[in-house]
C-alpha cells in the first residue's frame, strides 16, 4: 500500500510513517520543513515538501499520483493562535480531501479531536474554540465529499509507551487519555479495515487488542 500522510513530522505523523514503513508500505510524508526531511527519511518515508496553507489543490494532488490512502495528521500545534486552527486544522484538511479527489484517491483518514460535538463552557479560551470549530469544520466537509472516509477522535494524547490495547467506539465516549503510540498503531489497522468507512470513532486506553477493537466496529 503506498500511503500519504499530511503533517508527516508531527508525533503521531512520524510514529505512523515508521510503522507502516516497517511493514512494508511505501510511504510519503508531506511536511512544510525541508529540514524535516532526514527524520522522515530515517522513519523509512520519502519525503514532499509542501506548505499546506498556500498550495493549491493541485500542487499537493501531485504528491498523491499512485497513492491508496492518504491520512491527515497534521495541526498547528502549541503556540498557534486562532488564525492557524483555521488554516491548518480545518483548511489543510480540506485541501487534502480536493487535492486526493483530483488525484483519484479514495481513502482518506483524518484525526480530528474529542469533544467537537460538544458545547463550550462560557468563557472558554479563544484558541481552544477555534481548535474545536476548526476540527468539527474539517470532519463536515469531509463527511460532505464521496471519499472513503473514516475520522479518528483520539482522546488527550501522551507519549507514554503503547500498550497495543484500547477503547475504539462511536461517539459519545468518556473522556480519558491514549498514547500516540497507540494511535498510530491503529491508524495503520484502519487502512486495512473498509468496514470502517462512513464511521466517526473516539479512541481511548483501553482492554482490547487494536485488531480486535477494529473487527468489533466494522461489523
Amino acid at each position: 500500500m503506498h500511503v500519504v500522510i499530511a503533517g508527516a513530522h508531527g508525533k503521531i505523523g512520524l510514529r505512523l510513517a515508521a510503522l507502516l514503513a516497517s511493514r512494508g508500505d511505501v510511504v510519503t510524508g508531506v511536511v512544510r520543513n525541508p529540514d524535516h526531511r532526514a527524520d522522515l527519511e530515517q522513519a523509512g518515508a520519502a519525503v514532499a515538501v509542501v506548505d499546506l496553507e498556500s498550495a493549491g489543490a493541485g500542487e499537493l494532488a501531485e504528491h498523491l499520483t499512485g497513492a491508496d490512502a492518504v491520512v491527515f495528521t497534521a495541526g498547528a500545534g502549541p503556540g498557534s493562535g486562532v488564525a492557524r486552527k483555521d488554516t491548518v486544522d480545518r483548511a489543510a484538511a480540506e485541501l487534502l480531501a480536493e487535492a486526493a479527489r483530483l488525484a483519484g484517491v479514495r481513502r482518506y483518514l483524518l484525526v480530528s479531536s474529542t469533544g467537537v460535538d460538544e458545547s463550550l463552557a462560557p468563557g472558554a479560551d479563544e484558541v481552544w474554540a477555534a481548535y474545536v470549530a476548526a476540527k468539527k469544520a474539517a470532519e463536515e466537509a469531509l463527511k460532505a465529499t464521496d471519499l472513503d472516509w473514516t475520522i479518528l477522535r483520539p482522546g488527550a494524547l501522551t507519549d507514554d509507551p503503547g500498550t497495543g490495547r484500547v477503547l475504539l467506539a462511536p461517539p459519545p465516549v468518556d473522556r480519558a487519555e491514549v498514547t500516540r503510540d497507540d494511535t498510530a498503531a491503529v491508524l495503520a489497522a484502519l487502512l486495512d479495515a473498509p468496514g470502517t468507512i462512513g464511521k466517526v470513532l473516539e479512541l481511548r486506553e483501553g482492554d482490547d487488542e487494536v485488531h480486535e477493537a477494529i473487527a468489533a466496529v466494522s461489523a
